[in-house]
């Protein structure tokens, strides 16, 4: 087994564009010859688009694009201007008088960092499929981890940067990567040694304290403010999956939100998870499962490592 580029999945294309300024951002993840996808939502405050048609009851076989955006329910409009790239190009399903594009997506809330009047739109979709490619996918303060933070049970003045990271790997034919902006209201901790990454800091904003622990303790007395949270990935492999096969990828890689990120999926984050398929190697859909839990593990790590200071809240490369 090996590491490769998640852009080495033949027949997807990754993109980002962002507001620096505004801290705020979104990613496109574009299959034009259309993919088997599934989708796991776990966290307690979500926002989705078409994810319904992901259940194996319903029609649609198959989708064109996922978007991952900043800019909470607003971030949605990002979905229209992607939308638009795949219908100029005449790809989306085939309604006979025209072809519909299906653009399924999530956000996350960004809107306590940078300026809030300013959210992903239809413009800004667009930029990121004209940005789209097969050869690199940019790391850290990019596409819909523009905006990310980490640790904020404390409020914003304690919290710490998060960011997009991405991963892949490769076994025999088989490839399967992960794709993820890391917006958690908890702290990021690297499962393999137990240290912490990025999360909650103390007074002096030089060390870090612990999420979970301050939540055990001061439950009763502590009411959690709403400082804006959700995990958003994708996880994107060339394996031949049924819709249902999708799905179960999909809730498989939630394991990798629950190996790094203490606490996941609360009542004030939205994790939601894809799985996108080219179909393309059979497999062992258990296989697949495990080594979605595994890159996705890594793909939250790669974000907070990646990450850069932004607006004032600190990176993990600060504080380590």
């Amino acid at each position: 087994m090996k590491e490769i580029a998640i852009t080495d999945i033949e027949g997807i294309r990754i993109g980002h564009a962002q507001d620096l300024d505004a801290a705020t951002g979104c990613t496109v993840v574009i299959g034009k010859e259309g993919l088997t996808a599934g989708v796991d939502v776990r966290g307690g405050a979500p926002g989705t688009r078409e994810t319904d048609l992901l259940n194996p009851v319903n029609l649609v076989e198959q989708i064109h694009a996922v978007v991952l955006t900043g800019g909470s329910s607003f971030g949605l409009d990002a979905a229209s201007g992607v939308m638009q790239y795949l219908e100029e190009r005449n790809i989306g399903f085939d309604a006979v008088v025209t072809k519909i594009p299906i653009v399924c997506g999530a956000v996350l809330f960004d809107l306590t960092i940078g300026d809030h009047k300013v959210r992903p739109d239809k413009k800004m979709g667009y930029e990121a499929c004209l940005n789209a490619n097969d050869t690199a996918c940019a790391e850290g303060c990019v596409g819909a981890g523009t905006g990310a933070t980490v640790g904020k049970i404390l409020g914003m003045e304690r919290c710490m940067k998060g960011g997009l990271g991405a991963y892949c790997l490769q076994a025999g034919d088989l490839k399967v990567g992960a794709i993820v902006a890391v917006n958690c209201l908890g702290d990021v901790i690297d499962p393999r040694t137990g240290e912490t990454l990025a999360g909650v800091l103390d007074e002096n904003r030089s060390r870090f304290l612990n999420s979970e622990e301050i939540m055990i303790r001061e439950f009763a007395s502590r009411k959690i403010e709403f400082g804006g949270n959700t995990t958003i990935g994708v996880i994107a492999t060339n394996a031949r999956l049924t819709k249902s096969q999708a799905n179960k990828v999909a809730s498989m890689a939630h394991d990798g939100y629950g190996r790094t990120m203490r606490p996941a999926h609360s009542m004030f984050d939205g994790d939601t998870i894809f799985a996108i398929s080219t179909g393309s190697v059979e497999t062992d859909v258990n296989v697949v499962g495990l080594l979605a839990a595994r890159t996705m593990e890594q793909a939250v790590i790669r974000a907070v490592k990646k990450a850069t200071p932004l607006c004032g809240v600190k990176s993990c490369s600060e504080v380590l």
